[in-house]
């Protein structure tokens, strides 16, 4: 299956996008979803993503995207956040990091948790919110943060879920993304990821 540019047609709980295509590395592209500033986008899946949490006591994202979301689900679970933030501000104390190293960004980063957060999370159930979970690096480092900081987390959840990401039993999320090879006559093929190749795989030769 092959994508035309210049946009790919989404669709999530009624909401409907045309997303760009987005060439990150020579080998690799992305259909950009971006819920910053897109409120009717954030209303429609943040209702459908916080009622598939467990019992939470509190919410934990990084300093990006999904910011907007973890707000708006806090908002109706009435529950606090925290944010991880990307850079350390001098007001920040007795401060908890993990580096992340991010498909979008392609490149390291670090986040930092200040420690009246530490604090605030300290013994409560968590639940790690992204807009896109794609490799887990990012959270990873956020439940690298939670740990040391005292908290269990008992959710890792997105509004998208992209390549082996999408087979993981542990995450909770809405709709499964792709993740694109670019094609020389200017078309963009997704990606099939380790897992989705082995299953093909093993149901081929089952049918063999």
């Amino acid at each position: 299956m092959r994508y035309h540019p210049p946009h790919f047609d989404f669709e999530i709980c009624g909401v409907k996008r045309q997303l760009p295509f987005v060439k990150i590395k020579d080998n690799m592209a992305l259909a950009s979803f971006c819920i910053v500033s897109d409120t009717e986008l954030v209303q429609a899946v943040a209702p459908k993503l916080a009622e598939k949490l467990p019992e939470v006591d509190i919410l934990l994202t990084a300093e990006a995207k999904g910011i907007i979301l973890t707000y708006e689900m806090s908002r109706l679970l009435g529950k606090e956040f925290v944010v991880a933030r990307k850079t350390k501000k001098p007001y920040m104390q007795n401060v908890l990091e993990a580096v992340v190293y991010s498909i979008t960004t392609q490149k390291k980063q670090t986040l930092y948790l200040d420690g009246c957060d530490v604090e605030k999370i300290k013994g409560k159930r968590v639940a790690i919110i992204d807009d896109v979970i794609a490799t887990g690096e990012s959270l990873n480092a956020l439940e690298k943060l939670a740990e040391e900081a005292g908290a269990k987390v008992v959710a890792r959840a997105a509004v998208l879920a992209e390549l082996d990401s999408v087979y993981r039993e542990d995450i909770i999320f809405l709709k499964e993304h792709y993740v694109f090879t670019p094609n020389e006559d200017g078309t963009f093929t997704p990606i099939e990821c380790e897992t989705k190749k082995r299953l093909r795989e093993a149901a081929e030769a089952e049918n063999n």
